[in-house]
This record gives structure tokens, sequence and C-alpha cells, in this order.
């Protein structure tokens, strides 16, 4: 009874908080389509407009892309490619698609990647969201002006990628729980930016499908955090 008043609650909150993602969203575009239809608008708010409009739609692109891949996930059905892959291109393809979030909050974003390929087999898309939802979860809980770092390397027959940033950090009791579907790092001042709580979780579905894993490591509160993520790695001789 206690788990189904408990899988009751968490899809209440779940739906509450998808409402409130969405129309916080619809809202922002709406407002930035008005400003498009004023008459002998600067320029600089056609600009600011039309850089709102996108950021928001890429937003919610994103969050329905994790919700569907979240779902295929539970049901078994989510398809993946398998090829051929740089790890550093999907990097940079990752870091493009959150650049003009990073740029909002003005979070500092240092990027190391190696001269040379980082050769993997598996899904080009699915890596990037795997990267994109680590990035997006360290700049949602980074405060404005903060940093954040990413890396990539070849470790032996691993492909690693590290994302640390200079945020809130993560309570030593909840650490083991941050990949739990449904699972929010904190319910006070960041609740409103915590998201759906499926990001981190489909990060580790993708992840192990993938045949690798991924942990998180934290000080404590205030002291930032650590996402690594552990890849089976080709042959660094691979052409």
């Amino acid at each position: 009874m206690r788990q189904l008043v408990r899988s009751s609650r968490l899809n209440d909150e779940f739906l509450a908080v998808f409402s409130h993602e969405v129309r916080s969203s619809l809202g922002a575009i709406r407002n930035a389509a008005h400003l498009l239809r004023i008459r002998h608008a600067e320029p600089s708010v056609e600009d600011k407009a039309r850089l709102l409009i996108e950021r928001q739609v890429g937003r919610m692109t994103r969050l329905i892309d994790d919700l569907l891949a979240s779902s295929q996930v539970r049901c078994a059905e989510l398809p993946l490619k398998s090829e051929r892959i740089d790890l550093r291109a999907v990097a940079m393809h990752a870091i493009g698609t959150v650049e003009s979030d990073l740029a909002q909050r003005k979070h500092c974003l240092t990027a190391s990647l190696p001269d040379a390929p980082i050769w993997l087999t598996g899904d080009p898309g699915r890596l990037e969201q795997v990267l994109v939802n680590l990035l997006v979860n360290a700049s949602k809980y980074t405060n404005d002006g903060g940093d954040i770092f990413l890396s990539a390397e070849q470790q032996d027959r691993d492909a690693v990628v590290r994302i640390r940033d200079s945020g809130i950090g993560i309570a030593q009791d909840v650490l083991p729980h941050v990949f739990n579907l449904f699972m929010q790092a904190d319910h006070s001042a960041r609740r409103a930016e915590a998201g759906l709580g499926i990001g981190l979780a489909l990060v580790k579905s993708l992840v192990e499908m993938h045949g690798g894993s991924v942990t998180a490591a934290s000080a404590g509160l205030g002291q930032g955090s650590e996402f690594v993520v552990c890849l089976p790695a080709l042959g660094k001789r691979a052409t």
C-alpha cells in the first residue's frame, strides 16, 4: 500500500513539474513573439527575442527527447545506432547545444580535449544526449558566473569524460541516489530549476546500454560536484 501511495505521489509531482516546465517555456516564447510583433522594434530587441525563442525551443525539445527516451528505456524499446565515432566530436556537439544556456547564466565552460581522436562504438546522438544532460545539470546547480569543466581522454581501454562544476554540491546522504528516477538533489532554492528528475537516470541508462558506467562525486554541499562517464574505447591505433 505504501508503495502505491509513493508511486502515486511521484506521478503527481512529475506531472506538476512537467506542466511547470512546459508552461514556463511557452510563456517565454509567447512574450518573445509579442516583442517581434511590435513595429519598429529596435534590432537589439529583435535579436534578444529570437535568441530567447531559440533557447526555449531547444529546452523544450531536450525535455521531450528525455521524456520519450526514458519511456523507451523502461519499455526496452529504445533503438541504438552502432557506429564508430570520435568522442571529441560528440563532446563538441554537446557543448554547442548548451552554449546559449551557459552564456545566459554567465557560466565559464573550460573544455580539455586531446589532439588525437578517442574512438569508440556507439550512438552519437544518444551519447551527445548524455553529455548535454550532464552539462545542463551542472549549469542548473551552479550559481551565475560559476565554472564548469569538461575533459575527455582515453585511459587504457576506457574513454573517460569528466564534467565538474563549482556549484552547490551534493549532500553525502543524497549522493548514492542521484541517478534514481525522479530524484531531485535540492527541494528548496533550486526547485524551480530542478527539471523533471529524469535526466541523470537517463544518463545512467544510456551509458550502461553502451557498456559503460557513470559515477558522481562531491565533497559536500557548497563544494561542487563531478560526474565521470567511462565507455569502452577502441584501440588508439584505430583509423
